[in-house]
C-alpha cells in the first residue's frame, strides 16, 4: 500500500508539472493515475481528479501571473462561457453513445496536436498587450466547453490552442490564462458530483499537494523555454495521449497488443510530421521573387 501510495504522488507531480508548463494534461492524466494505480472507482476517480486538478490550477496560475502571463478577462470570461458550453454539452453526451465520443474527440486531440505543432505566424511571437474582444472570448468559451462537456475531459487541450491559435495569444500567455478557465471548470464540475460520490479526503490531499508542487516547477519552467518550442511540445503531448485515447476504444483483445500499439503511436508521429513539411513546404516560396 505504501509502494502505491508513493507512485501516486510521484505520478501526481507530473500532472502538475504538465499543468503548469503545458497548461492542460491534467484531466486526462489523473483519471487514468486514480483508477489504475490508486484502484477508485470511475466516479470517484473523476471527482477526485476535478479537485486536484482544479486546485493545482489555480496554485499554479501564482507564478504565470507574478510574469504578468496571464489575461484576467480573458480567462474570466471564457471560463464563464466555458461552463455554460460544458452544461449544455453535458446534456448532449447523454444522446450520444460513449465510443462515438471518445473516437470523435481522440480525432480531435490529433487535429489539435498538427495544429499546434505547425503553428501560425501571427500567433507565434507576438505580444498582446490587451485581452481578446469580449464577443470572440464568448464564442470560443461557448464551443470549448460544448466539448469538453460531451467528452468529459480535455479542457486544457481545448482551451490553450483556442487562446493561441484562435485567440492569438503568445504561447506562454495561453498557458498561464488557461489554467484560470481549468480551474473555474474544474470546480463547477467536483460541485455536480459532490452529491452523488464520496471522496477520499486524505488521498485527495495528498495527490492535490503533490500536484501543485509540480504545477509550481512547471510554472518556473515555462518562462525558460522559449515559446515555439514550447507549442511544440504542447503539440506532441497532445499527439501520444490522443494516439492513448483512441486506442482505449478497440476491442479487447487488440487493445492488449504490445506491438499494434507500438505500430499505431509510429503511424500517428509520422502522420503527423508529413503533415507538418507538407504544409512548410507549401507555404515556402517556389521560386526567386521578382524585384521591381
Amino acid at each position: 500500500m505504501t509502494a502505491t501510495v508513493a507512485l501516486t504522488v510521484g505520478l501526481a507531480v507530473l500532472i502538475g508539472v504538465s499543468l503548469g508548463l503545458l497548461g492542460g494534461g491534467g484531466s486526462i492524466l489523473a483519471v487514468p493515475l486514480l483508477v489504475y494505480v490508486a484502484d477508485l472507482p470511475a466516479k470517484e476517480a473523476i471527482a477526485t481528479s476535478l479537485l486536484v486538478v482544479g486546485a493545482t490550477s489555480l496554485v499554479g496560475v501564482i507564478p504565470h501571473a507574478r510574469a504578468h502571463r496571464v489575461r484576467w478577462r480573458t480567462g474570466l470570461i471564457f471560463g464563464l462561457a466555458g461552463m455554460t458550453g460544458a452544461y449544455a454539452g453535458g446534456r448532449l453526451a447523454g444522446l450520444i453513445p460513449g465510443g462515438i465520443l471518445l473516437t470523435g474527440f481522440a480525432v480531435m486531440m490529433l487535429a489539435t496536436a498538427v495544429a499546434m505543432i505547425r503553428g501560425r505566424r501571427e500567433a507565434v511571437g507576438v505580444v498582446s498587450p490587451h485581452e481578446l474582444p469580449v464577443p470572440r472570448v464568448i464564442l470560443d468559451g461557448v464551443v470549448v466547453g460544448l466539448v469538453t462537456g460531451l467528452v468529459g475531459a480535455g479542457g486544457g487541450f481545448l482551451v490553450v490552442p483556442a487562446l493561441a491559435l484562435l485567440g492569438g495569444l503568445p504561447m506562454p500567455i495561453a498557458v498561464g490564462t488557461s489554467l484560470v478557465v481549468i480551474a473555474m471548470k474544474s470546480f463547477a464540475g467536483l460541485a455536480g458530483y459532490l452529491s452523488s460520490v464520496d471522496i477520499n479526503w486524505g488521498l485527495a490531499a495528498t495527490v492535490s499537494v503533490a500536484a501543485v508542487a509540480g504545477s509550481l516547477v512547471g510554472g518556473r519552467l515555462t518562462e525558460r523555454i522559449p515559446a515555439d518550442i514550447l507549442r511544440k511540445a504542447f503539440g506532441w503531448f497532445v499527439v501520444v495521449m490522443g494516439v492513448f485515447v483512441l486506442g482505449q476504444q478497440l476491442p479487447d483483445d487488440l487493445r492488449t497488443r504490445p506491438l499494434l500499439w507500438a505500430g499505431v503511436g509510429v503511424v500517428a508521429a509520422i502522420t503527423v510530421t508529413l503533415t507538418v513539411l507538407h504544409t512548410r513546404r507549401a507555404s515556402e516560396p517556389t521560386g526567386p521573387s521578382s524585384l521591381p
